[in-house]
């Protein structure tokens, strides 16, 4: 972030920035604990396992003097090793932090659990060394893998970097050794100090267009790391849109990673059990199918795979299971319009994720929107969710579940029908929105409005602008 500025209406006012050894913050007491606290600014799902790890030791046994600030684990099962600098890093960081991928990529599970359990520990919090081991295990989308260990990402964070560390970066990436370059800034706003973390590298433009062809020739490590990130990055994107509400159903469609012989023996064992074919949805991004059959949670790839071994014998060689879900629209969720449920039939968590990504559940546009909406016209939710920027399922779901939302008996189905998930927030309330539409002077005939009176998607555009 180069610039920062107050605002104050038309008015912006740059913020000077300042550094942690001018306000007197340190790397270990201060930059350190931020990250800890905040995982999130090393990327997506970030498990800290331990902080000022030391205990490295020759085969001689004499003790290495090495101290690796922080170490992560993704939930595509891969450590995050992360080198701290307080300013300006120094021309030979990445060196460091290769070094300590190349110490941490021999360890273990129980190397981890016990590092996780003294870290805890150190930190006031006591468990078990199995329940550290769970909890890594949990952590991690899909079987544990110990071939995804020995290739950490590197993740180095300064305050900026030198050339000779960018360039090297960059080079390092594309023979296929993950480093990301983050660069945090502190500023001081009316007496409060700020802080900002930006990832200057890879950039995404630089991740699609550089990296993928070194990762697609990589070895089956890289080809399972890849596999998962897709699957994960997928649930991230359908939580974060809040596109599927929870208790939706999906049913299985084998699709990705396996042949037409094999989909045909998945089908005949299905066959054998209905509820082998259906699961229930939740906004989790850990875990987020739960199966029919068995009543236990699984990821969309952790599902699919079990499925597969269930069926051959053997284990699957990289399936996308979001590839695997479809949406049952046979069973529409009381909360949203069943002519957009049924819009959803045959798509994939995989293909949704395309639909909505970018899509996040901020809903202040929205509650703007309906405020702007006048008295005697309506709207659906399809149109609402075009000019938010979303999708019609997770509109309705919100208006169901809200309770704030302004005018929101002015959304209707496409059909121009009040939503069957439709509630007032004063459950008292005898009426229907119906019945305050039609005072309004908006005409119904056989239960659906009238037509002249629904607001276009360029009429609603303009709402918002006014």
């Amino acid at each position: 972030m180069d610039h920062l500025f107050t605002v104050e209406g038309a008015s912006a006012a740059p913020v000077a920035p300042t550094a942690l050894a001018a306000e007197g913050l340190l790397e270990r007491q201060h930059l350190q604990e931020w990250v800890i606290a905040h995982p999130q600014v090393l990327g997506e799902s970030v498990l800290v396992i331990t902080a000022e790890f030391d205990r490295w030791a020759d085969t001689d046994g004499v003790p290495a003097r090495d101290r690796l600030d922080v170490l992560g684990l993704d939930a595509t099962g891969r450590l995050v090793v992360v080198e701290l600098k307080r300013g300006t890093a120094d021309r030979d960081v990445h060196l460091q932090a290769i070094t300590y991928a190349a110490l941490v990529s021999r360890f273990d599970l129980g190397t981890l659990a016990q590092a996780h359990r003294d870290f805890l520990k150190s930190r006031g919090q006591t468990l078990e060394l199995d329940e550290c081991r769970q909890r890594l295990l949990d952590h991690v989308d899909g079987d544990w893998s110990p071939e995804l260990l020995q290739r950490p990402r590197q993740v180095i964070i300064a305050a900026g970097f030198p050339k000779q560390v960018t360039h090297t970066v960059v080079w390092l990436s594309e023979m296929n050794l993950d480093i990301d370059l983050i660069e945090f800034g502190l500023w001081k706003v009316q007496g409060q100090l700020v802080a900002g973390f930006t990832k200057v590298y890879p950039t995404p433009e630089v991740e699609e267009f550089t990296l993928a062809p070194a990762r697609i020739e990589a070895k089956a490590a890289a080809q399972k790391l890849e596999e998962r990130s897709r699957a994960r990055n997928a649930v991230h994107v359908l939580v974060d849109a809040g596109l599927l509400p929870d208790g939706a159903r999906l049913r299985l469609v084998p699709r990705h990673g396996v042949p037409e012989s094999i989909r045909e023996d998945i089908r005949a064992w299905v066959d054998e059990d209905g509820r082998r074919a259906s699961v229930t949805w939740s906004n989790n991004t850990a875990e987020p199918l739960t199966w029919e059959a068995d009543g236990k949670s699984y990821t969309p790839t952790g599902l699919a795979n079990h499925i597969f071994i269930s069926v051959t014998g053997r284990k699957a060689d990289g399936i996308q299971g979001t590839t695997w879900w479809d949406v049952d629209t046979d069973r529409v969720p009381d909360t949203v319009d069943p002519d957009e449920w049924s819009a959803l039939a045959g798509t994939s968590l995989a293909a949704l994720a395309k639909q909505v990504s970018g899509t996040r559940k901020d809903w202040s546009g929205l509650h703007t929107l309906l405020g702007a909406i006048p008295s005697g016209q309506w709207t659906t939710y399809g149109d609402v969710a075009t000019v938010i920027g979303s999708h019609a399922v997770p509109v309705g779901t919100h208006l169901a579940t809200c309770g704030q939302c302004p005018n929101a008996w002015r959304v209707l189905t496409a059909a121009g029908r009040v939503s069957t998930g439709f509630q007032w927030p004063d459950t008292t309330r005898a009426d229907t929105p119906a019945d305050v539409l039609g005072t309004e002077g908006i005409r119904f005939e056989a239960g659906a409005a009238a037509q002249e009176a629904r607001l276009s998607v360029d009429e609603l555009r303009r709402l918002l602008v006014t």
